[in-house]
C-alpha cells in the first residue's frame, strides 16, 4: 500500500510545561502513538514534521529548545525521516513532496498540531497536490482562539476545521477507524 502517515508538530512546546500548551494534547499524541506503532508495524513509512520558529518575535519552537523537540510519545526511531518547516504548510520550502513521490506515496494518513493551523494548512496542500488524505481527528489538537472579543473553545475550533475538511479535502475518522482501515 502506497501509504505514509505525516506527524505535524508533536512537539514540546505543545505539551504541558511548554511555551504553548494545547488543549487535549497529551490524548491526541496518545492516538498519534497508536497510528505510528501501527504503521512500524506493517513497515510502512512514518515521517515526522518538526516545525522550527523563523519569525521575529516566535515564543514557542525557537531553534535548538526543547521545546522544539519531537515529544517523546511520538519520537521518530533512527532510520524514519523528520522534515523541518518554517511555515504552517509542511509542503513549504521543504522537502517532503519530493520525498513522497520518490516513494510512490498517493495516500496520506495526518495527525498533529494545530488543528487550525497547520494541520488544515498541509491537509489543504497535500489535496491540491494530488494526494488523498485522512485525518485522525482525535489525534490532533489545538487551543482556544479569541475572535472580535470572544473566545472559542479549542473543542469548537477543533471541529469546525474538521469538519471544513471533511468531504473535500479529507477523510476525518477516528484513529481507531483508521487502523481499521489500515488493516
Amino acid at each position: 500500500m502506497n501509504t505514509c502517515l505525516i506527524l505535524i508538530d508533536l512537539q514540546n512546546d505543545y505539551f504541558p510545561g511548554g511555551s504553548m500548551e494545547l488543549a487535549g494534547i497529551e490524548a491526541a499524541a496518545a492516538n498519534a502513538r497508536l497510528l505510528l506503532d501501527e504503521f512500524r508495524k506493517r513497515e510502512q513509512p512514518a515521517i515526522h514534521v518538526q516545525h522550527i520558529a523563523a519569525r521575529p518575535g516566535a515564543t514557542f519552537f525557537l531553534p535548538e529548545t526543547n521545546g522544539a523537540r519531537i515529544n517523546a510519545a511520538v519520537a521518530p526511531r533512527e532510520g524514519e525521516t523528520t522534515i523541518v518547516k518554517n511555515y504552517p504548510n509542511s509542503f513549504r520550502d521543504t522537502p517532503l513532496l519530493d520525498l513522497l513521490g520518490k516513494r510512490e506515496i498517493q495516500n496520506l494518513v495526518i495527525c498533529g498540531a494545530m488543528s487550525h493551523m497547520c494541520i488544515d494548512a498541509s491537509v489543504r496542500a497535500a489535496f491540491d497536490l494530488g494526494f488523498t488524505c485522512s485525518v485522525a481527528e482525535d489525534a490532533c489538537a489545538t487551543k482556544n482562539l479569541t475572535f472580535r472579543d470572544k473566545t472559542i473553545h479549542a473543542s469548537d475550533v477543533h471541529a469546525s476545521f474538521m469538519a471544513a475538511l471533511s468531504g473535500m479535502y479529507a477523510k476525518v475518522l477516528s484513529t481507531e477507524t483508521l487502523i481499521k482501515k489500515i488493516t
